[in-house]
């Protein structure tokens, strides 16, 4: 079974000694970088990235194929499904639980449902569907972005790496089954 405990996320001893370091970097415009990324990158700010995706796809298809669109909305539902049931059944503490005072926290402390992060997860499915069949600079920016939230949820304090990688695996997953969704979806027409 996945624990706190299991090698699997504990990375024999890794996970927290990497939590410690990220964590451990108190410089004020690392925390505030941080603030921001978190919380541009939460999930509750889906609908105004999808309606930015959506009137940026109807303008410029070219800039942003409509069928990522529709992928990120679909993955988001499955996305937000996965990390809702996973929070909830594994219920891992989180860094402030585990550590108490030694976790430089920014923002609301929290102690409850840390594996997976939902805001890389979420962060990692608007990268993973909205960059194919983009360009270069635009698709640099979007995986920038994933992994500037991904990080930002250590340095606040709220995840351990093992949380953040979950997520970001998650993502990257709820993405594609949305896109083979869709493409199901497609082939099946007569």
């Amino acid at each position: 079974m996945l624990t706190p405990a299991n090698p699997l996320y504990s990375w024999g001893g890794l996970n927290l000694t990497l939590f410690q370091w990220i964590n451990g970097v108190r410089l004020p415009a690392v925390d505030a970088a941080a603030a921001v990324l978190t919380r541009v990158g939460s999930p509750d700010t889906f609908p105004v990235y999808l309606l930015a995706a959506w009137l940026l796809s109807a303008w410029r298809p070219r800039w942003l194929p409509r069928g990522n669109v529709a992928a990120f909305g679909v993955g988001f539902g499955l996305g937000a499904w996965a990390v809702g049931l996973l929070k909830v059944s594994l219920d891992f503490p989180r860094p402030l639980a585990v550590l108490g005072a030694l976790v430089h926290v920014i923002g609301a402390p929290e102690y409850r449902y840390s594996f997976p992060s939902g805001h890389s997860a979420f962060a990692f499915l608007l990268a993973a569907s909205l960059s194919p069949g983009t360009r270069a600079p635009v698709r640099i920016v979007l995986w920038c972005f994933a992994c500037g939230v991904a990080l930002s949820r250590v340095v606040v304090g709220a995840h351990f790496p093992a949380d953040i990688v979950g997520g970001a695996l998650l993502g990257v997953l709820a993405s594609y089954l949305g896109r083979s969704l869709l493409s199901f979806g497609r082939d099946r027409r007569p």
